[in-house]
């Protein structure tokens, strides 16, 4: 069984440091340290100095998107909320937003340094599941994200006051933070033991393929979840996103295919 045991870390005087913020340091600080090594073996012809500046960018750019994301999936909330907006350090985030503003600040840091992008998306998206699976334990000490009620050996206790409405009598969920953080470490075994040979000299097989692995579990793992903030129909949107990021990897691989094959 598993089960937070809070969200504060330590005091700094009055001040509280949440596991939450620290679980996303050290997510972002091992995904720098290996994306380096990632580069320094493999693709060596972009600078250090350029994949550092090219980092900061994509992770203030992810974050901000994470952020941004949630914001206006939960609108309603925020709206009457204001100062919430910016405490990211109480949760909050969506990894879809994240991947949305990543890319697209890096595609316009390559478009403006006249860089590969695909090459460059390649080399981010070897790096990228593992950030998410060290990140996805922040979800546990804030008791979010997690699924449906069950009573397996490896379920979650969620206090009172973090349990939905129509599961308020049920102690213990699906910890579904758990299952993607697993699969978050198969993508990145996959796709640098596997995928990566096969695609050496195709811009952007990996990166079209994470889209699609990563897409793929986290639509199984929504239809688990009881936290949807925003639904269209009965489907909830993020399920919705998973469909149109795993068809432009399809796309993407397809066209790189048609080029290479």
């Amino acid at each position: 069984m598993f089960q937070s045991s809070g969200r504060v870390a330590f005091y700094i005087g009055q001040y509280p440091v949440m596991k939450y913020g620290i679980t996303m340091g050290i997510a972002i600080a091992v995904s720098i340290f290996i994306l380096m090594k990632i580069r320094e073996k493999f693709y060596s012809e972009f600078s250090e100095n350029t994949i550092l500046d090219l980092t900061f960018i994509v992770i203030m750019a992810g974050i901000t998107g994470a952020r941004l994301w949630y914001v206006i999936l939960n609108f309603q909330y925020f709206s009457q909320n204001l100062m919430e907006i910016i405490m990211i350090n109480h949760g909050g985030i969506s990894i879809q937003g994240a991947i949305v503003g990543g890319i697209l600040a890096g595609w316009l840091y390559t478009k403006k340094n006249n860089l590969n992008f695909l090459r460059l998306a390649d080399m981010y998206s070897l790096v990228i599941p593992i950030g998410q699976a060290i990140g996805r334990w922040g979800n546990f000490f804030n008791s979010e994200a997690f699924g449906k009620p069950c009573n397996l050996p490896w379920k979650l206790y969620i206090p009172y006051e973090n349990r939905p409405i129509e599961f308020i009598d049920c102690q213990y969920f699906h910890p579904t933070f758990l299952y993607e953080s697993i699969a978050d470490i198969c993508i990145f075994l996959f796709l640098f033991f596997n995928i990566r040979k096969y695609s050496e000299n195709k811009d952007g097989f990996l990166f079209f393929s994470y889209l699609i692995l990563y897409s793929s579990i986290r639509f199984i793992i929504e239809f688990i979840r009881t936290d949807s903030v925003l639904n269209i129909g009965n489907v909830p949107i993020a399920v919705i996103i998973c469909v149109v990021f795993i068809v432009i990897g399809i796309f993407g691989l397809l066209k790189i295919s048609k080029k290479y094959f």
